[in-house]
């Protein structure tokens, strides 16, 4: 039902109801057949859902397999659960970071709820009442005054200068003048929400004049509701990162179950052909496939990866921004698309008077300031209805303090603004016994009621010269999209007796103009250059003009013509396809609805684009949480909006956003680079095992390499994540959402670096055996595997150094890491200990070795930086080409 488009009498007898509202029988009657004017609740994942969804990560899945595998045949064999220990070590530590870091339950609806009045004013039985805002019911008559929140969607019935500000809904910035006449559609196939004049929505607040009106909607019915629905609608969405780290699971299970089948199957036929099989070894086979199995699976990636974001989501928060979900830390850095809210994301969401006109500025900011009601606080701040406080803070800009100007020409009578003839008169007793009366509003009608103008020394009769400057005047400011109002002034000897609009507002002094907006933000356009340069599509989105849309847009460089920009009712006319096919020709869309918002962000991700949203509206929270990545505001912002963003600016800066998108790129390289690293340390030892298994002897054994892949390997891995970016984080475009983990030359490195690892490992155990026996030859070597275990470990912690950079050399590196020095550091003291501390050492089965041979595996491990930076310098040779 479109009551907009109906008379108030039309409505009411459709509603079967009256001025005089419902009887309480009927009310009841009503409440009980739709229910309360309430939103449903938001349902809440237990913790135990929370913690299984953190569990069933693929990764996850395999480490417990793992686990399981390795706490059976400690059963059978009789030896340490050490591995077992370990392995759930990780996963338990993993999983109550992750539920920790996500633990908020959504809270969006409840939001959404506080936002509505507790008690509402409303006619029952023809008298007025005061009832619980939840027990309203369609047909209710409610009573509206200054200062109240709007409890349902009413259609009014009576205006006295009612303005409502509805930016939290519709996104416009100045509150807006009500009517109660039915609206006409003209050419339109329906109006905007923004424009529907004798409509107030639940969730927006009166802000001047008072009025009443018949509830169409409550509920999930209301606008509201339905910003609730679509919350509650809109699916979340894997991050790039987590799609790619599924599908590394997934390959890597594989991975780990051919070559587990294949050893185990191969062990097997050698078994049967030389020994025999028994049950011992068969055990022993099966053994050296979990030694396989845990080689091939790094157990501390998941770990390593949250830590990163972890520590990435406290670099963001000293920065002012908060990140909800650790894998937005991720998102933002391959964002290629951010639409953004106008008002108060954009813009300061506060009218400002920035261009005049007129012969005498101080006269004109004292006509503003008198004939007006808002005031300036002890903070010398002006307090009351937008675009009157605008005005007092012209004033006080020019040393005109309204509460001294007041003190010296009190107020002694006024003709109240009313929309009907747009104009508010106020007479100020004058300090020698005479009265003047101030006059303002809108130029077209103020400036016809002028007979004289002030020239700043006295009033001389308009001309036509005057009149057309004072025109050319007006449609300059009016074509800056500026909202433009005319004062005026009238002297008198006595108080006026009769102070009707109809008799004050005559033989008029015009003084001059002002025209206000909400300015940008001031690090805006510098935030917005930067996001061009790094190849990310600055957009905006509000229920603001087109005109006055375009003029910020414009200020702000994210277009240069006029035809990037669309309105709401133009794209209600465009279908998917269309839009799907011109999405990229706009980047301005004005006068828009919450529906419209969640549209555009889908079109974009319909064109493959990662897209941000940010906003701080109740009508912004569908379209946030749709958006890959959701940023509120912490200021401005509602707390729907909050609650539904996976990031939130502590201080509504549009250029915290660049900042994250920087730290989001950073964050990203070092996990790549972590990944790298892991994933080559662990080929390494897999080729290692595997070369070691074909030969007939054990180098390495699940303890040694659940040790190095948990302990040698995870500190140097995270270390690696808090290396700083790289100097041309931010001058590249974003990366592409279906980039795999191994684009741009990350699967070969990892394969010949892993190679690389694998061969000094294996020739430091020939060398141990050497060393021990005196012959070279294939045997087992308990020296063998005590300088093979040292070498592998130490070459992968010198390895984490050429990982701090995948091409630049080390040596030319600008700054440093002093965390990864640490865990370098650490790690070498904790394998040194293992080593050479005895209980610990037969915990490992260790042989005690010689500081030659420990020094020597060494020297074996140190190789792989001259390696890497020499195939690093043919790399960037090529490249280069």
């Amino acid at each position: 039902m479109k009551t907009y488009l109906q008379t108030s009498e039309e409505v009411l007898k459709e509603l079967n109801s009256g001025r005089e509202g419902l009887s309480q029988a009927e009310a009841s009657k009503r409440l009980e057949q739709n229910g309360k004017n309430k939103l449903d609740e938001a349902k809440k994942d237990s913790l135990a859902m929370r913690l299984f969804n953190q569990l069933k990560d693929p990764m996850i899945v395999i480490l417990i397999a793992a686990a399981v595998i390795s706490g059976i045949t400690a059963a059978y064999s009789g030896e340490s659960f050490a591995d077992v220990i370990i392995i759930m070590a990780v996963v338990i530590i993993n999983s109550v970071l992750g539920v920790y870091q996500e633990s908020k339950a959504e809270k969006a609806i409840e939001a959404l709820q506080a936002i509505s009045a507790a008690t509402s004013r409303v006619m029952r039985d023809g008298k007025i009442q005061e009832i619980k805002t939840e027990d309203l019911v369609v047909g209710d008559v409610i009573l509206l005054e200054a200062g109240d929140s709007v409890p349902a969607d009413a259609r009014l019935l009576e205006s006295a200068s009612l303005k409502i500000e509805e930016a939290a809904l519709t996104g416009e910035s100045v509150p807006v003048g009500k009517v109660i006449n039915a609206l006409n559609l003209g050419d339109q196939k329906d109006i905007s929400l923004g424009d529907r004049k004798n409509m107030v929505y639940m969730g927006s607040a009166v802000v001047y004049g008072r009025g009443s009106a018949t509830v169409v909607a409550t509920g999930m019915k209301t606008e509201m509701g339905k910003i609730a629905d679509a919350i509650t609608q809109a699916k979340e969405h894997a991050t790039p990162l987590q799609i790619k780290l599924n599908q590394l699971s997934k390959v890597l299970s594989w991975l780990v179950l051919g070559i587990c089948i294949f050893i185990f199957a191969l062990s097997l036929v050698r078994l049967y052909l030389g020994e025999g099989i028994t049950g011992i070894g068969v055990l022993n086979t099966f053994m050296v496939a979990v030694s396989l199995a845990v080689a091939a699976i790094p157990e501390g990636l998941a770990a390593v990866v949250t830590i990163v974001l972890s520590i990435g989501v406290t670099n963001m928060a000293k920065e002012k921004a908060v990140i909800r979900k650790l894998t937005a830390v991720e998102t933002l850095g391959c964002t290629q698309v951010i639409c953004s809210d106008k008002t108060g994301t954009l813009t300061q969401n506060k009218m400002t008077v920035v261009d005049h006109f007129g012969f005498d500025e101080p006269l004109l900011g004292r006509t503003m300031a008198l004939c007006n009601d808002a005031r300036l606080n002890d903070e010398n701040r002006a307090e009351g209805e937008p675009t009157e406080a605008a005005l007092v803070n012209y004033g006080f800009s020019l040393g005109l303090k309204k509460r001294d100007m007041e003190a010296q020409t009190p107020r002694v009578g006024e003709a109240p603004f009313d929309s009907g003839r747009k104009l508010m008169s106020t007479i100020h007793k004058m300090a020698d016994g005479s009265f003047t009366q101030y006059v303002k509003g809108a130029p077209d009608v103020l400036i016809s009621r002028c007979t004289t103008y002030w020239d700043g020394n006295a009033q001389l009769p308009i001309t036509d010269d005057i009149c057309e400057e004072i025109r050319q005047a007006n449609k300059r400011l009016a074509d800056q999209a500026l909202r433009v109002l005319a004062g005026a002034f009238r002297s008198w000897d006595t108080m006026p007796e009769n102070q009707t609009p109809d008799y004050l507002e005559h033989q008029l002094c015009f003084v001059g103009l002002t025209g206000m907006i909400d300015p940008i933000r001031p690090e805006v356009k510098g935030a917005i250059v930067q996001c061009k340069s790094a190849g990310i599509r600055p957009v905006m989105i509000t229920g603001d003009h087109r005109d006055t849309a375009i003029a910020i847009a414009k200020q702000l460089g994210i277009i240069a013509d006029p035809k990037e920009a669309i309105t709401g009712a133009q794209l209600d006319e465009i279908s998917e396809e269309q839009l799907k096919k011109d999405i990229g020709n706009y980047s301005v869309y004005a006068r828009v609805q919450p529906e419209h918002k969640v549209r555009i962000v889908k079109a974009w991700q319909n064109q493959g684009m990662i897209v941000a949203m940010t906003g701080d509206g109740v009508n912004d929270a569908p379209s946030i949480k749709t958006a890959d990545i959701g940023v509120g505001m912490g200021i401005t912002g509602t707390d729907v909006t909050k609650n539904v963003a996976d990031m939130v600016l502590a201080d509504d800066n549009f250029a915290t956003i660049v900042n994250a998108v920087e730290e989001g790129r950073r964050i990203y390289d070092n996990i790549r680079k972590a990944i790298q690293f892991l994933l080559s340390s662990n080929l390494s030892e897999v080729i290692a095992i595997f070369v070691a298994t074909l030969l007939g002897f054990t180098i390495l054994k699940p303890v040694h390499l659940l040790w190095i892949n948990l302990i040698t390997d995870t500190f140097p891995a995270i270390a690696l994540g808090m290396e700083g970016e790289e100097a041309d984080t931010m001058k590249n475009p974003p990366r592409e959402s279906k980039e795999g983990i191994f684009s741009r030359g990350l699967g070969v490195d990892v394969i010949w670096q892993g190679v690389m690892v694998a061969v000094v490992t294996i020739v430091a155990y020939f060398v141990g055996h050497y060393i021990e026996a005196g012959v070279w030859e294939i045997a087992e070597s308990a020296d063998g595997i005590t300088m093979a275990f040292l070498t592998l470990s130490m070459a992968e912690m010198f390895h984490s150094l050429n990982m701090r950079s995948r091409r630049q050399s080390i040596f030319k590196m600008q700054h440093q890491n002093k965390f990864l020095f640490l865990a370098m550091a650490v790690s070498l003291v904790l394998t040194t200990a293992v080593i050479f501390i005895p209980p610990i050492a037969a915990a490992f089965e260790f042989e005690p070795i010689s500081l030659f041979e420990y020094f020597t595996a060494m020297g074996l491990a140190v190789v792989v930086i001259p390696i890497v930076e020499t195939v690093k310098f043919f790399q960037r040779k090529y490249e280069a080409k």
